[in-house]
């Protein structure tokens, strides 16, 4: 029987991922440092009894060497989230994000163990504003890549991305695994240098591995109480307490959503997949929803009279839209996700109607923005 590993395995998509490589026939183990920002208080963490729960950080060498003993697979999920904050909290971000993941490997090349594969979670900010198509340079589909928005950009309400060679108008298209990438924020830069150690110190020492590059998850089980991540989670809290709900630059950016399970399916076919090794690939649902959609659709599943304004606030290092070809995802992984945004967002909003309601922060955590000039 494998074992499982999983980094940050307490968190969110951890705790959907342990579950499921249970299911699977895995014995899993997981490491998580149950952040106070993620966890608000450690009491509240219920661990799965079927698996190991060893509270230990990733940035700690006795920790990850103890945790790593009789591990086939290793998940690697820990890490430092959020745009916003990543830009002023710099050295926290890079040494759980980047340092953390060399130390992984400072143990894996100096000891003995018997990790066979290492999965990495990386994320769809590693692209930039990713892949557009420009109405006048693109006659034969020419696929271009816009630079980040600047501040002064952002501060006029000039949001969409323009062409880099006339500066014309463009159209945003479904973004491949080898297209150019641009990371716009110090946590896209962080996740970069993850992928980039976990490819090089795999290929090194004779290791498997892949990389999911996620798009935006999320579900029942996200943190309700970090403000820095997870818009939905920051909506249905002002939902429950009849606050407004200000949308960002006009509405109209988009994500790809994508249900906490389908990821965690996701990691599982690629643990037990025999695809060739090496391989980056986009794991999300392939679809572009605007922001302003999924506050109307919540505010619908929560029964709340809310409605959604446009705030014309923005955040330096936000991207404008980025969705995933998932072609990679059903080719070569086997999986396509099954989980409609309707229906995931049902599943949510139901599971949010169980808990606590906590306290809103976004107001804090934006002021901590403006004060440092990240957000406008």
């Amino acid at each position: 029987m494998k074992s499982m590993l999983i980094t940050g395995g307490a968190g969110f998509i951890g705790t959907h991922l342990a579950a499921e490589a249970i299911k699977a026939g895995y014995v899993v183990k997981i490491i998580d440092n149950l952040s106070p920002q993620i966890h608000g208080t450690e009491a509240s963490y219920k661990p799965n009894p079927e698996a190991e729960f060893v509270k230990g950080d990733v940035t700690s060498r006795q920790d990850m060497q103890n945790s790593l003993d009789g591990v086939d697979i290793v998940v690697h999920l820990a890490a430092e989230t959020g745009t916003g904050q990543s830009m002023y909290e710099i050295e926290r971000y890079y040494g759980v994000n980047v340092q953390a993941t060399a130390l992984l490997f400072d143990i894996l090349a100096n000891h003995r163990h018997r990790v066979s594969k290492v999965i990495l979670a990386s994320s769809r900010s590693v692209y930039g504003e990713g892949a557009y198509l420009c109405r006048n340079c693109s006659a034969e589909g020419k696929r271009c890549f816009p630079s980040p928005r600047s501040p002064e950009q952002l501060a006029s309400h000039d949001w969409e991305p323009r062409c880099t060679t006339c500066q014309g108008t463009v159209t945003p298209t479904a973004t491949r695994e080898d297209d150019k990438l641009a990371p716009a924020s110090i946590y896209a830069a962080t996740k970069l240098a993850q992928e980039d150690l976990v490819r090089i110190g795999c290929s090194s020492l004779g290791i498997s591995h892949a990389i999911l590059r996620f798009q935006n998850v999320y579900g029942e089980g996200q943190s309700l109480s970090n403000p820095y991540t997870g818009i939905l989670s920051i909506f249905s809290t002002r939902i429950r307490l009849g606050l407004p709900l200000p949308i960002f630059e006009d509405g109209h950016e988009t994500r790809d959503f994508v249900h906490v399970q389908d990821i965690a399916n996701a990691v599982i076919r690629c643990a037990e997949g025999e695809m060739p090794s090496g391989h980056v690939v986009n794991a999300g649902m392939g679809k572009p929803t605007s922001i302003m959609a999924v506050a109307q659709l919540l505010c619908r599943l929560m029964d709340s009279s809310i409605e959604p304004h446009v705030s014309a606030q923005y955040r330096v290092g936000d991207i404008r839209h980025n969705f995933a070809d998932i072609s990679r995802l059903q080719n070569i992984v086997g999986f396509t996700p099954e989980v409609s945004l309707e229906q995931g967002m049902a599943r949510f909003c139901q599971w949010v109607s169980t808990q606590p309601v906590p306290q809103d922060l976004l107001d804090k955590a934006n002021a901590e923005l403006k004060a440092r000039k990240m957000m406008g």
